[in-house]
């Protein structure tokens, strides 16, 4: 085995050697093999060791040493055809390992076989490992009906008895993945297209961040970082802001990469986990001097403790190989055969402890001197290169703990009480000072004002002095505050976080000031605004303890408020130029500027979103998510805004370029997202019944062949109901109940052979039982058939970032009663479904959940619609009452059950309810049968008149489930928008009608209430009723009535005021009877009222109106109005029937969603965008490259671009024609 030794010379060279030293002792463990693999518990309580020249694995017990040489307490030889590939040990010592397409487990404890309850046929294993909890976990192929192979996750619990194992999880990676690794943390690590995804077993969240994918990969993470190596460069991910806060971290930079031992979660990836020849390291010199250093500490320890033996020297030049364990901060080296433990996290913090006090004589000598120089000082300080090289990864150490504030939560948590116990509120504390180490912070306040300087200790004329390094003053825009009374006392406190963090509390808030030694400048990291502008003691403290309680006792700083941003300009010049800090602040940001009608500053954080996502399109995406989370605000004072972003970010990807795949037809606008792992769970039980059903066959073959004999003939029963039986299999293999492995059962180590052969079905029928293999063999064949060509197709992204997602935090019981909004149920906005983007967001959202909820909210209703109409229409003697009181019973239960909806939604929001007709007429139509069906079974009376408007309520409620397709939508969406629309027109309309029925009503009223017979009173309907005259032999007519027709309540209609309106509407419809009992050229005033309504409102509104609606119906005649209604559904959908947590699955609510569109349909689009102008829309737009790349693709030419390059062009001919 190779060994190397670094020594580091005065002058700073490095001296690598490396010498031979192997022993083939046969009493060592492998027989003094080199060991191939070495691998440690998860909780690093045993390790193993394996060699392939000697096929042999050994355990050591680790537990119990502290540090040096491990013994060995298990030895097993391996006897495979093949090498061992992975291998694994849990914290109770079972062995797992892999060795081809093999899976073997033993107990180390008693040297038993583990078997596991679930044995599926595979072709390769690629992984195993075992968890902190001890489950075990790997990776194999499985081969499913159509022989595609896919990689299965499959978690089995090891706390059982009887050496078997039960598996309780299963998951299918999706076929355009490759798995990179499995963490003991149950996180799978994944790779596709140049994307790596993490994703969380437990809670199946996932985060994506994008690289350029090499072989030389390694992964680790916490709570708040992601942290990778590829090759010789370091990139750490921010989980909270979804962003690479470090690109680019050169490790061969062996100063930089020494710093970075400061932070225990890059060990990983700095020192090696596996024995693996790593270039990178073995090249470095400073990783050597590292482990050389830790080594021979080791020794020294070892031999102080008298624990040495004398083969093993402190100053021997032999270095071991080493492994490094994240969990227990030790590393294993290999040498002579054995494997050593040493406390690296120790060692190094050592070794940093001595190195820091090197850096400080260097930097400053004589701490302890009291002299101190004036603050207008301003000397420079020369430092070493090795000191600057220091502090600037310093300064990285600190960005990765420090800019999320986490470290230092408990310390201002403290501060909060420490703050609160003031005894005294001094009126004269303008100046504060606090010094730690060789920094000194001094605070100043002058009314409104805070200035603050920092001072560092140097040596000058060997004499200690304070000089000026940096000073910052800020001001705060408090012109409605009493300047005088700040000036008297402004701070209310401080405290050191650290050297270079200092926390002040003032009258206005809280401030976190950060010193940066790098660039000698202070930056104001964070401000929350807090008014404390009090000067009695206890309100004070009250004060305090109530935004502590409100805001700071959580595990995180809350977001900055919009007071905190008004005050203070220097604060939003930070957060805006500052790239991590307007990904964390930038909503609040926004949001004050829209608010405070900043078009400038709006327009600024605008670009910069843009330009950051366009500087880094696969990993910046966030940045999208600052302007989709203003969307609500946008809508209220700018909604032109939301159409720019909509037509400017149309058609974008998160890739370099974009890439076109053949797909099925119908996929047009088929939304997905990333990563898409399925869990198989459910089908745990499934998968038990195949292989118990392919054990009978091996087994008990008589059994097998009755079982399938029983099973066709139910097969053949159940022919009629069908469908029936079709679809229930389609929702178990929808939902993952069943799944379609391919088993295979080992039977004496050789792969059995296919079960039945050569049968109507195809080889189908070979891996299922009848059931199953029959709707497989029906669903292959309908899927063949309905399948169509396929075409080229694009894929983009919808760029609504984090647009659809819920708040994480909740309760159950406010959710039911008022739940949290996404900001897709916020804000349904036109201008956001103008475009692709809006239409493939509902098409996701329709296909994953909406349609199966809508589906059942539908058959719910029929059966209220059936119960009900069923008891009202049909005749009493063809339904007993015992009958239609259980149906009507059912109506009122259902009845109430879509109520319990309306009111739901009534309470979240009831202006929006009221102001949305449906709801309106829903609720109405649930009310009606609800009190009929309870006032018929109370009285046993059939009301018709509650039946019939009942009933034609239901009925009309039944054909509005409609509209949530487009052929009917479109309809009902445009009857809507309409009436919203000319609603002012009809009240005016209304009004005019009111007035002439009014007028009608004064001029046609009878004078007396009593309608007795009289001659006077040509209103009376007796005078107005027609008379019959007799008609004499002679011919002659009597004068005198013969008969007179009995007057009715229509008579005269404007006898009543009620009558008079309805009169007018039958008027407007061209029903002019109500006024035909007058005779015209006896009454004037009737005709010009009569004129005047016509040519007023039948000719002259009515006739303004049907243009109108005309009007109405060519402007919201499309499909965005459709999609309207349609995203309204969803809303309804997600907000009242998912229950909470599932308004929280990240597979139904993903930040990022992506879509497939037709190549031809896309080159339609495109075109029909530039002729309406849209597609340039931007004048400063950072993605027309992006844009430029897919007309390259569609082969367009966008004559607009043409036509502006050409009119520069000239405009610069011209101007150089003008100098000449």
């Amino acid at each position: 085995m190779s060994d190397i030794s670094v020594k580091i010379n005065d002058n700073d060279k490095f001296i690598i050697n490396k010498n031979m030293n192997i022993n083939n002792n046969a009493d060592k463990p492998h027989n003094g093999k080199p060991i191939t693999i070495m691998r440690v518990s998860p909780n690093g309580k045993y390790l193993v060791t394996y060699s392939k020249d000697d096929e042999s694995i050994v355990g050591w017990n680790i537990a119990n040493v502290e540090e040096g040489q491990l013994k060995s307490d298990y030895s097993r030889t391996h006897k495979g055809y093949h090498e061992i590939e992975e291998i694994c040990v849990s914290d109770d010592k079972k062995l797992a390992y892999i060795h081809d397409i093999y899976l073997e487990i033993i107990d180390i404890n008693n040297n038993q076989i583990i078997e596991l309850n679930a044995k599926i046929s595979h072709l390769k294993y690629h992984y195993c490992t075992f968890n902190l909890k001890g489950e075990f976990i790997f990776c194999n192929d499985v081969k499913n009906r159509h022989r595609i192979y896919h990689k299965i996750i499959w978690v089995y619990s090891t706390q059982t008895k009887n050496n078997k194992w039960i598996c309780k999880g299963i998951y299918k990676i999706p076929k355009d993945f490759e798995l990179i690794s499995i963490s003991k943390y149950d996180k799978l690590y994944l790779s596709s297209n140049n994307n790596i995804y993490e994703w969380n077993i437990l809670t199946e969240k996932s985060h994506d961040f994008r690289w350029r994918i090499k072989k030389d990969i390694r992964i680790s993470s916490n709570e708040k970082f992601i942290y990778l190596r590829i090759k010789n460069k370091i990139i750490i991910y921010s989980i909270e802001l979804k962003i690479p806060i470090i690109s680019s971290l050169d490790i061969n930079n062996g100063i930089k990469s020494y710093n970075l031992l400061n932070i225990p979660e890059l060990y990983t990836l700095l020192l090696p986990d596996e024995l693996i020849h790593d270039d990178v390291l073995s090249s470095n010199r400073m990783w050597n001097s590292i482990m050389e250093y830790c080594w021979k500490e080791c020794l020294n320890h070892l031999e102080k403790n008298y624990q040495l033996q004398k083969k093993y020297q402190p100053d021997s030049s032999t270095i071991p190989q080493f492994i490094f364990d994240i969990k227990t901060k030790y590393t294993f080296g290999i040498l002579d055969g054995y494997v050593w433990k040493i406390k690296l996290e120790e060692r190094i913090s050592k070794m940093n402890e001595n190195n820091n006090k090197l850096n400080n004589e260097m930097i400053v000598k004589g701490l302890d001197s009291e002299d101190s120089s004036s603050d207008d000082e301003a000397d420079k300080i020369i430092d070493s290169d090795m000191c600057t090289s220091n502090v600037e990864n310093k300064e990285i150490y600190k960005y990765l703990n420090i800019y999320l504030f986490n470290p230092y939560m408990n310390t201002i948590n403290a501060s909060f009480q420490e703050f609160s116990e003031i005894n005294e509120l001094s009126t004269k504390n303008t100046k504060q000072v606090l010094i730690q180490n060789s920094t000194k912070w001094v605070i100043k306040s002058t009314g409104g004002e805070l200035k603050l300087l920092i001072f560092k200790k140097i040596i000058i004329n060997k004499r200690n002095k304070w000089k000026l390094i940096c000073m910052r003053i800020d001001k705060f825009n408090v012109q409605e505050y009493d300047l005088y009374e700040f000036h008297k006392r402004f701070l209310h406190g401080n405290k050191l976080l650290s050297e270079n963090d200092i926390l002040i509390l003032t009258k206005i808030g809280l401030f976190i000031y950060h010193f940066n030694e790098n660039n000698n400048f202070i930056s104001l990291n964070y401000f929350y605004y807090m008014n404390l502008n009090i000067y009695n003691k206890y309100e004070l403290m009250k004060n305090l303890q109530y935004h502590y309680k409100k805001s700071f006792s959580k595990s995180t700083l809350p977001l900055p408020n919009y007071n905190s941003f008004k005050l203070s300009d220097k604060w939003v010049l930070y957060v805006k130029d500052n790239r991590e800090s307007l990904l964390k602040y930038g909503v609040e940001l926004l949001s004050f500027a829209i608010k405070e009608h900043r078009l400038e500053l709006m327009d600024d954080i605008y670009r910069k979103c843009i330009i950051h996502f366009k500087e880094d399109l696969r990993n910046n995406k966030i940045f999208l998510s600052i302007i989709t989370s203003t969307i609500p605000l946008l809508n209220e004072y700018y909604p032109e805004y939301i159409l720019r972003y909509s037509l400017e970010t149309t058609m974008v990807i998160d890739s370099l370029s974009y890439t076109i795949k053949y797909q099925d037809n119908n996929l047009h606008l088929y939304s997905f997202h990333y990563p898409q792992i399925i869990n198989l769970t459910q089908s745990i039980l499934w998968t038990k019944y195949i292989i118990l059903y392919h054990k009978l066959y091996i087994k008990h073959y008589t059994l097998f062949i009755i079982l399938n004999v029983i099973q066709c003939l139910l097969l053949l029963l159940i022919l009629p109901i069908s469908p029936i039986f079709l679809v229930t299999f389609y929702i178990l293999s929808k939902y993952h109940f069943i799944n379609d492995f391919n088993i295979r059962l080992y039977k004496n180590n050789i792969v059995d052979i296919a079960l039945l052969t050569d049968n109507i079905f195809g080889t189908i029928f070979n891996e299922y039982d009848i059931f199953a293999s029959f709707y497989f063999y029906i669903n292959d064949n309908f899927l063949k058939y309905m399948s169509k060509s396929t075409t080229p197709t694009i894929t983009f992204m919808i760029p609504y970032i984090k647009f659809v997602n819920y708040p994480q935090n909740y309760n159950w019981f406010w959710e039911f009663i008022r739940p949290q909004s996404s900001l897709f149920v916020k804000i349904i906005s036109e201008n956001k479904y103008k475009t692709w983007d809006g239409e493939a967001l509902i098409n996701f959202k329709w296909n994953t959940y909406g349609k199966y909820y809508y589906v059942m909210i539908w058959m719910s209703f029929i059966a209220l619609l059936g119960c009900f109409n069923v008891s009202a229409t049909i005749p009493q003697q063809y339904i007993s009452k015992d009958v239609q009181k259980q149906l009507l019973i059912t109506s009122i239960i259902l009845g109430f059950i879509h109520l319990s909806f309306e009111v739901r939604q009534i309470i979240y929001n009831p202006i929006k309810w009221i102001c949305n007709f449906w709801n309106i007429f829903d609720i109405i139509a649930y009310v009606l049968p609800i009190f009929t069906s309870i006032y018929w079974i109370q009285t046993d009376v059939r009301n018709i008149q509650l039946l019939s408007f009942s009933c034609l309520f239901l009925d009309i409620k039944f054909l509005l489930f409609f509209r949530v397709f487009e052929s009917f939508g479109i309809y009902f969406a445009i009857i809507i928008s309409v009436v919203k629309q000319i609603v002012y027109f009809l009240v005016v309309l209304l009004i005019i009608i009111i007035s002439f029925a009014h007028a009608f009503y004064i001029l046609l009223s009878p004078t007396e209430i009593d309608f007795s017979f009289k001659e006077n009173d040509p209103n009376n309907p007796w005078n107005i009723v027609p008379t019959y005259k007799e008609v004499l032999d002679n011919g002659a007519i009597n004068s005198n009535s013969y008969i007179i027709q009995q007057p009715d309540d229509n008579t005269n209609m404007f006898t009543d005021y009620r009558t008079s309106l309805f009169a007018m509407y039958l008027f407007l419809t061209g029903d002019s009877s109500a006024l035909s009992n007058w005779s015209y050229i006896n009454n004037p005033s009737l005709v010009i009222l009569i004129v005047l309504f016509s040519l007023l409102i039948v000719v002259y509104l009515m006739n303004l109106f049907i243009g109108l609606l005309n009007m109405a119906i060519a402007k919201d005649n499309n499909r965005v109005s459709y999609l309207i209604q349609k995203a309204e559904i969803l809303a309804e959908i997600e907000l009242l029937y998912l229950l909470p947590n599932q308004r929280r699955w990240k597979a139904w609510f993903p930040e990022t969603i992506y879509y497939y569109a037709n190549f031809d349909k896309i080159h339609k689009e495109v075109k029909k965008l530039i002729n309406d102008g849209q597609w340039d829309a931007d004048e400063f737009s950072e993605i027309r490259e992006m844009k430029q790349d897919l007309l390259n693709k569609l082969n367009i030419r966008n004559d607009e671009t043409d036509q502006q390059l050409l009119k520069e062009i000239r405009e610069i001919l011209l101007n150089n024609k003008k100098n000449k």
